[in-house]
């Protein structure tokens, strides 16, 4: 007689933290246990006021020293996403309250800085934000709004939370429909803020880096063909040193990616920039998770 096979392991609880109505949806955030992480962590969601089911959900990634409430409280793009039917959905950017020795002693490694990957160093072990985005997520939403329908997905995010969307979407490009950034870390590799991120989570082998960095993971992108929307300042203090992002135009060129990479003239780093342009990057991903 063939065993009983064990039953679906429960949905996770979820806390509410605060809802705010916006453009007719509701902002909500929450906190739950992460198994990944082995924290509580939060993230807030938007859910428009149509449609009623079948929402398709935009994830948002942050930027260094960013929450999960910097997006919905500075970017207004619950707007768009109201006018086009879609669900915004922003984590925060690491574990917290783990008390790791050194876990902020500065705004670019440790708390608010997880970019977004699995640290393979013991220390760092509860920093998988990638499983955590890729994994854990998709599936607490699943399990507790059913009006949402997870398999329809896209992917943005800004400066830090911009290379975790272009390395996310690059490595699952099954799992999500398109991608866009604002001044995004395209080439954390050849960065200060990427070197000193991987040599720390990831060790010393430089092939192991690779893995986390678009402009390597694009170059060996022969099927990305939804264009990737990048918006970059050129009046952006961290353009020359951090963000580098003619590395990954050239790597698009070179194997044929589409890429649209707009330099918008005077504008910086912050979000008065990413609410400037954040209208177009819905209007982006609205066009790819409404076309099936």
């Amino acid at each position: 007689m063939a065993a009983t096979p064990p039953p679906p392991p429960p949905a996770v609880a979820l806390e509410q933290l605060s809802s705010n109505k916006m453009f007719g949806g509701r902002n909500i955030r929450f906190r739950h246990q992460s198994a990944t992480l082995g924290c509580p962590m939060t993230f807030s969601i938007y859910l428009p006021p149509s449609p009623a089911s079948n929402l398709p959900v935009l994830y948002w990634l942050s930027g260094l020293t960013c929450t999960d409430e910097n997006f919905i409280i500075k970017s207004g793009a619950q707007r768009a996403a109201a006018a086009h039917g879609i669900a915004l959905v922003a984590p925060d950017t690491s574990p917290r309250g783990l008390n790791i020795e050194g876990e902020s002693d500065s705004y670019d490694f440790g708390v608010g800085a997880g970019f977004y990957l699995n640290a393979t160093n013991e220390k760092w072990k509860n920093w998988r934000m990638y499983d955590y985005v890729v994994k854990e997520l998709p599936k607490v939403l699943s399990d507790n709004f059913e009006q949402l329908n997870t398999s329809q997905a896209s992917i943005f995010g800004h400066s830090m939370g911009g290379h975790g969307a272009l390395t996310i979407y690059l490595k699952n490009t099954d799992k999500y429909k398109s991608v866009s950034a604002f001044a995004p870390i395209v080439n954390p590799i050849s960065c200060p803020w990427g070197q000193k991120a991987f040599s720390n989570y990831l060790g010393s082998t430089k092939s192991d880096w690779e893995e986390y960095d678009a402009t390597c993971l694009i170059k060996k992108c022969s099927n990305v063909s939804t264009p990737i929307l990048i918006d970059q300042g050129d009046d952006d203090k961290f353009l020359a040193e951090q963000l580098l992002p003619s590395n990954f135009e050239e790597a698009c060129k070179a194997v044929g990616a589409p890429l649209s990479l707009r330099m918008q003239p005077g504008y910086d780093h912050s979000y008065f920039f990413i609410a400037t342009f954040v209208d177009d990057h819905i209007a982006h991903h609205a066009q790819f998770l409404k076309s099936t």
